[in-house]
């Protein structure tokens, strides 16, 4: 019988600056697609058809040990791709001992900084919300997904979802 993986360490960069030691928490993005029920004649249940990617979007979620001038200066970032992020995590079996690499590349820009309370002798913690228009998960080098929301891509496994919807559309 065998153990999960699980995450060991992580690090989180922020254009290229590493936050570690400094980076307390990540969610990573939550993969969403919007489905609508149909159900036509001679149907006897409905099926959900798949209407692409969810609309509440695809956002990451960090918590920073403080006070960080990097992150605070991309606030009001102009670009919807202009904060890059990459989440590191070394992933294990414990039956094996089997380490695993994943990463997560992350394009947006800051939708909330909740600079949290500030108390005299007390910890700080910052809170970020980037939404993105770009995701990527790779394991061991596989690319398992990668979303380009701004370029019309979606591949799975390195399948590219969308080439055929972009021949027809002329893209």
């Amino acid at each position: 019988m065998a153990l999960p993986k699980k995450l060991k360490n992580m690090n989180l960069y922020n254009d290229g600056v590493s936050y570690v030691g400094a980076c307390k928490s990540v969610t990573l993005p939550k993969l969403a697609r919007k489905l609508e029920a149909f159900r036509g004649g001679g149907m006897d249940g409905a099926v959900k058809v798949d209407l692409g990617h969810g609309d509440d979007g695809i956002q990451l979620e960090w918590t920073l040990g403080g006070w960080d001038l990097t992150a605070l200066r991309q606030y009001g970032a102009v670009s919807a791709s202009g904060v890059m992020l990459r989440w590191a995590g070394s992933i294990q079996r414990d039956d094996t001992g089997e380490v695993s690499t994943v990463e997560v590349v992350v394009r947006g820009r800051h939708e909330e900084i909740d600079m949290g309370d500030s108390e005299s002798g007390e910890d700080t913690e910052h809170k970020f919300t980037t939404t993105c228009s770009y995701y990527k998960l790779t394991i061991d080098g596989n690319e398992e997904v990668e979303i380009d929301l701004l370029n019309f891509i979606f591949k799975v496994n390195g399948k590219d979802m969308l080439a055929e919807h972009r021949k027809a559309i002329g893209l």
